[in-house]
């Protein structure tokens, strides 16, 4: 019995090592297409070019990395692209906006494949080391969540364009956690909100810590803005332990599942995917690239360098996350539906 167990042990190890072999020499000398869904230079585009800079080296035959900006739709035109029409041979893959696989679940038309379908590589952030947060003014009359509730002030929130992330959650914390706060959509990014802020158009904005940590960081060092509410959170960031989660602040549970539907795609914040149904161990080989350059530490050392969130998670994890969200009762998606859909104050 025991002879045999070796046997088949060895059987395997030849096996797995003929497959490796077949992998390498399919991606040797070849150039991988990693599309992403926005313009140059965005936070996305950063990323993605970071990955692109460290992945091949991990992948069996070495192959090189070439990134194809392919903006439109807030990255929808990209992810049906690699959904429905790209090579499923292994040689593509993509970013994937973290709000789409969401917008699938509700059944958005726009929105042309099963997200539990295509091939997760992982996603270098899960929002462990981040929160999105309810920034005013430190001159706002607010000290406090509460004071928005009850204390009779008021806040205007700076958003961008309906969808976006900033309005979802300002549209959220109005009217599923009672706060006075007018949201004020139609601005070009977190930059022209922060400049309205400092010419008092508007009190405030939805932004994550490693967001202004990177680009606005002179608002966070000079404390120039009071975060009063972080969302994405589980439990309160380690340094914002007086600032209470939405999670704290709902008064219900139907709202509590709301809350917790919404801030999904923050736990995959940065994910990487590949077609549906590529060969089986070209995907293997993909997501153990992808985990074994996180763990890297020439990438690790680069990513540090762009402050991004260092939590990355592998595609099981996803998937997780994305069984998760299917099964949310439908009167909490359409509840949510319902927010999201609304745009004025």
């Amino acid at each position: 019995m025991k002879r045999l167990r070796l046997v088949l042990l060895s059987l395997l190890a030849a096996g797995a090592a003929r497959a490796d072999d077949a992998t390498a020499a399919f991606y040797a000398g070849k150039n991988l297409r990693l599309t992403v869904g926005s313009s140059a230079g965005g936070g996305t585009d950063i990323v993605a070019r970071l990955l692109a800079r460290h992945i091949g080296k991990f992948v069996p035959g070495q192959p090189g990395v070439v990134v194809v900006n392919q903006p439109g739709g807030g990255g929808l035109v990209g992810a049906n692209r690699i959904a429905n029409v790209a090579a499923r041979d292994g040689t593509e893959f993509a970013t994937m906006e973290r709000a789409i696989p969401q917008l699938a679940i509700m059944g958005d038309p726009n929105v042309h494949f099963d997200p539990m379908a295509l091939t997760w590589l992982g996603s270098l952030s899960s929002y462990r080391n981040d929160a999105f947060m309810l920034l005013v003014n430190t001159d706002h009359p607010a000290r406090s969540a509460d004071d928005l509730r009850s204390g009779g002030a008021k806040a205007r929130l700076g958003a961008s364009q309906q969808g976006s992330t900033n309005l979802t959650f300002a549209l959220i914390a109005r009217d599923v956690l009672g706060l006075n706060v007018e949201p004020i959509s139609g601005y070009a990014g977190t930059a022209k909100i922060s400049l309205a802020m400092t010419a008092r158009e508007v009190d405030g904005q939805m932004m994550g810590i490693v967001s202004i940590q990177a680009s606005q960081r002179y608002l966070w060092e000079s404390k120039a803005v009071r975060p009063l509410v972080q969302f994405a959170r589980r439990t309160r960031h380690p340094i914002l332990p007086d600032v209470p989660t939405g999670q704290e602040l709902v008064r219900d549970e139907a709202g509590r599942a709301l809350i917790e539907f919404a801030e999904l795609p923050f736990f995959m914040a940065q994910s990487f995917v590949a077609p549906p149904a590529i060969p089986a161990a070209r995907a293997g080989a993909l997501r153990d690239a992808f985990r074994k350059m996180t763990q890297d530490a020439d990438y690790r050392g680069e990513a540090g360098k762009f402050e991004i969130d260092d939590s990355p998670i592998d595609h099981t994890a996803i998937e997780a996350l994305l069984a998760k969200a299917q099964a949310t009762p439908k009167p909490v998606i359409e509840a949510f539906r319902k927010v999201v859909s609304r745009t004025t104050p």
